[in-house]
């Protein structure tokens, strides 16, 4: 689909050709027209010491020099850094997304010839080959290379260079000068000239590439010989263009290779302007005729990357895997663990640009009473402040923002407001003025403050890459500083790509100069993450350290998931844009930003009853669910759309909020392992190739496969269920499916095809209630399916949902449910924590006994007592009610011989 044809939101848009493509940009043409540069390895410079080897290189046509740093890792990862071997001033290297640099290995030398060095380290399972001439490193385990660095000469390092002794007649390229280029009427003026970098990576035997978010495409990546490359630059794209590698509002640069028998990463570390090109051989190897087919069969497959950067330096991390789980702990022990969210915010969240005012949001709050529909979080957009000054609220429409908010407490609700990174010039207005002679604004090239145009106009922008100016900023959402707030008032970041109305791109010029001197070209892709960054440090500080914080943002970069959610901006209310949706948050997730969901019903234009239903459904299975829409749209209440919608719309919600036990545990693996609660098919079935190009269908988790319906007027869809050697019930009609085959599923509007996983238990609360906090008082029943073994594993995390003293003081519980030759068993998962509830199990149902049971004995503290069951022999279905077993007590149910 190509952009919707929707009028933007933005003043004076002008549509699509605003932004670049890769033939506009310099020096990803000067990097693709080459000619490719030749590097020496200089073998007799090789330094061992304790952060692994170093090398100089030699370009050999014009005799530049380069340093070279390998630092394999003791978290099975390996670090290629190159800088300039001595520069006339230091380059940019990315701070604070990299949470702590993993111990180095001590490297070794195990075989030196004239033409390469050997080097080990560890057991020697892992081994890298220096190659001198062509340069070339190849990553290898145990013998097999499964990595090259610099396979095809594409190492590219454009020096830094004195303007004062450059020539004054530098050679224009395509109209643009080295010193200088032009887009529109835009033109960008280069301090220190070209300082371009690049290189590539070849992935032996993978021919399936995933990550690089943002993105409005499949989750495969595609192949770019005949294509645009993928672009990471942050932007603010109205209705964005689908099936497309143009850049979004937020970039990550890392990808994820899987096969049948591997998976590695590979992170690019670089905030500026990037592109990335992928290549698959196999794509060419199996339509050549000319080979035959026992070669074919013999030839491995590769996949080729090529990154190519603005600036900076070249730091390059490849995480060695060798399964997914692993290259999702690495890649967090990188950039970062995701941040552990307040229960509230895994609940229903219902925005709009914009509430009209407190009688309006009030009313829209009673509304999901009346209608018996939970949810926990209300949004005002920018209409709430005062003339578009954040921190501010409207006199008229919202004179009473504290009680407002005391309001929504009484009922356990939260309210969210808006604040963007544009700070309305105005010498007026005390924050204005403060920001200003504290020096927290951007400023452009000639040293003046650097205007732009957002929302309230003329605005100047704030300097988040500034550690003083994040601390400022913290302090803005104090209590005393931020009038009218109260600690139920939690905060979205918008517009903070950052979003500039009549810049190039819509953006910050890539000449205005940060704290430091550092132009704004060398972090464009950071803007966001460090004012996501310092507005959850605010809400942490408001809170003096005792509650999560919960802060949406809409740009972002790698290690952005510390910091809260993200979702996937301005999408529209077409069947289209519900369908990339799942590619893209599946594709975020893959790249550690797990907490994503995409605006449900869709930002701009107006949903018909059953996209609206369905936009429900699909959003009610990804981690973040929000239901949004653009100011221009129709109301979009849930019950204004006749009782069957509304039903419907009652029912998704109420299930989302009865799985919350599932969500929050997986989320709190998360937090503390890496594992994205949102997983292509691939990361739980790595062997099943027929999942590698699955975009549909997902699992939450490892227990449940969604496949959410994204096609109109549909009776019928068709499930892939993974695995031959797996059991799939039906979680609507608990029906048994074999794996390993496709299903045909008929479908109504009320069905949303799931499906658990033979093996698993499951958590969910019994019952109803308005929001998250009567959800966690409410009993819980287990839903246990069996596999062909009869067995089946499943945990659950409880603590208070919102205070850090899980973590403290250890004031958690993490319970493990085990079933095994016809015993059910609760039992901690650790001996690590210990958290008072009184949540009780008030019923189990088991599903796939091969036969009716004789009897139940259910043991507690070693008191055995027969319980009454129910057992439904056409579906093997075994029901236990009235149990009232403690979580967190140790308890066991036998299952009498059949």
């Amino acid at each position: 689909m190509t952009e919707a044809n929707v009028t933007s939101v933005v003043p004076n848009d002008e549509g699509k050709e605003k932004f670049k493509k890769s033939e506009h940009v310099a020096f990803y043409r000067r990097q693709i027209q080459g000619p490719n540069r030749l590097y020496r390895a200089l073998l007799d410079s090789l330094v061992l010491n304790v952060n692994g080897a170093q090398f100089e290189l030699l370009e050999t046509d014009i005799q530049t020099k380069l340093l070279l740093i390998l630092s394999p890792c003791k978290n099975d990862t390996i670090r290629i850094l190159i800088d300039e071997l001595v520069p006339i001033k230091a380059r940019y290297r990315v701070k604070d997304v990299i949470t702590a640099e993993p111990q180095s290995e001590r490297v070794r030398v195990e075989k030196q010839t004239k033409d390469s060095v050997i080097l080990s380290w560890s057991t020697g399972r892992y081994q890298a080959r220096i190659w001198c001439f062509p340069f070339h490193i190849e990553i290898l385990c145990e013998d097999e290379v499964i990595a090259t660095f610099n396979p095809k000469n594409k190492l590219w390092f454009e020096t830094l260079q004195d303007p004062k002794r450059a020539a004054s007649n530098t050679t224009e390229e395509d109209g643009n000068a080295l010193w200088k280029e032009t887009f529109r009427q835009f033109v960008d003026y280069k301090t220190n000239g070209p300082s371009s970098v690049g290189a590539d990576l070849r992935l032996h035997g993978f021919s399936h590439v995933f990550g690089l978010p943002e993105h409005a495409d499949r989750l495969q990546l595609r192949d770019t010989r005949d294509d645009e490359p993928y672009r990471l630059y942050n932007l603010d794209v109205f209705a964005y263009a689908l099936n497309s590698p143009f850049g979004l509002y937020g970039s990550v640069p890392f990808v994820l290779a899987h096969s049948s028998n591997r998976t590695l990463g590979a992170f690019w570390l670089n905030a500026s302007e990037t592109f990335v090109n992928i290549h698959y051989s196999i794509t060419s190897t199996d339509k050549d005729e000319s080979i035959p087919p026992v070669k074919k069969r013999r030839t491995q497959p590769h996949t080729d990357l090529h990154w190519l950067s603005e600036s900076g330096v070249i730091d390059c991390r490849i995480l060695l895997g060798p399964q997914p789980k692993h290259i999702f702990s690495q890649y967090a022990q990188l950039t970062g663990y995701q941040s552990l969210p307040p229960l509230f915010a895994l609940g229903y969240h219902q925005c709009r640009w914009n509430y009209d005012d407190e009688a309006d949001v009030k009313y829209v709050d009673a509304g999901f009473d009346l209608h018996n529909i939970p949810y926990d979080v209300i949004w005002l957009d920018i209409e709430h402040t005062d003339g578009k000054r954040y921190f501010t609220w409207d006199p008229v429409h919202f004179p009473k923002p504290i009680e407002l908010q005391r309001h929504l407490q009484r009922k356990k609700r939260k309210l969210v407001v808006i604040s963007d990174p544009h700070i309305k010039l105005d010498p007026d207005w005390p924050l204005f003025h403060e920001a200003l002679g504290s020096g927290h604004f951007v400023k452009d090239r000639g040293g003046q403050i650097f205007k732009g145009s957002c929302w309230p106009g003329e605005s100047c922008y704030l300097d988040f890459s500034n550690p003083a100016t994040r601390a400022w900023y913290s302090r803005c959402f104090s209590l005393n500083n931020f009038q009218g707030s109260t600690s139920s008032l939690f905060v979205w970041n918008d517009m903070n790509e950052p979003s500039v109305f009549d810049g190039p791109e819509q953006t910050m010029p890539k000449d205005a100069v940060h704290s430091g001197g550092w132009e704004h070209r060398d972090l464009h892709n950071l803007y966001g993450f460090y004012q996501q960054m310092a507005t959850a440090e605010g809400l942490l500080t408001r809170s003096g350290g005792q509650h999560r914080p919960f802060v949406l943002s809409r740009s972002f970069f790698a290690g952005s998931q510390r910091f809260g959610a993200i979702w996937t901006g301005d999408n529209v209310a077409t069947w289209d844009y519900l369908k990339i949706s799942i590619p893209m948050v599946l594709s975020l997730s893959v790249a550690g930003i797990t907490f994503c969901g995409a605006d449900v019903g869709g930002f701009v234009q107006d949903p018909d009853p059953e996209l609206l239903v369905r936009w429900y459904q699909a959003g009610a299975l990804t981690p973040f669910f929000r239901g949004h829409s653009a100011k221009e749209t129709n109301r979009r209440e849930p019950w204004l759309f006749g009782e069957e919608v509304t039903a419907a719309v009652r029912n998704t919600i109420q299930q989302r909020y009865q799985l919350l036990p599932y969500w929050y545990t997986l989320f709190y693996w998360a937090h503390t392992m890496g594992q994205p609660p949102l997983r292509p098919l691939w990361v739980e079935f790595p062997a099943e190739e027929d999942t590698f190009t699955m975009d549909n269908e997902y699992m939450i988790g490892g227990a449940l496969l969604a496949c959410p319906i994204t096609d109109p007027g549909v009776q019928q869809v068709q499930v892939l269920l993974p695995s031959s050697e797996e059991i799939w019930y039906d979680v609507q009609s608990l029906k048994v499916h074999k794996g390993g085959r496709t299903v045909i599923l008929p479908v109504t509007m009320d069905t949303v095809p799931v499906f658990q996983r033979g093996g698993t238990i499951i958590c969910r609360s019994t019952g109803s209630g308005s929001c998250s906090e009567d959800f966690q008082k409410l009993p819980l029943s287990l839903t246990v399916a069996l596999n062909s073994q009869e067995f089946a594993e499943g945990n659950l995390f409880l603590d208070d949902g919102y205070s850090f003293r899980y973590h403290d003081t250890k004031a958690f519980s993490l319970h493990s449910f085990k079933m095994d030759s016809g015993r059910l068993c609760s039992r901690p998962f650790s001996e690590e924590g210990s958290f008072d509830s009184n949540t009780v199990i008030q019923s189990i149902t088991i599903i796939g006994l091969k036969r009716k049971p004789s009897s139940v004995v259910v043991n507690v503290s070693g008191i055995e007592e027969r319980h009454a069951f129910e057992f439904a022999e056409s579906c093997c279905v075994l029901t236990l009610d009235n149990l009232n077993l403690k979580v967190v007590k140790n308890w066991d149910i036998h299952i009498g011989p059949h």
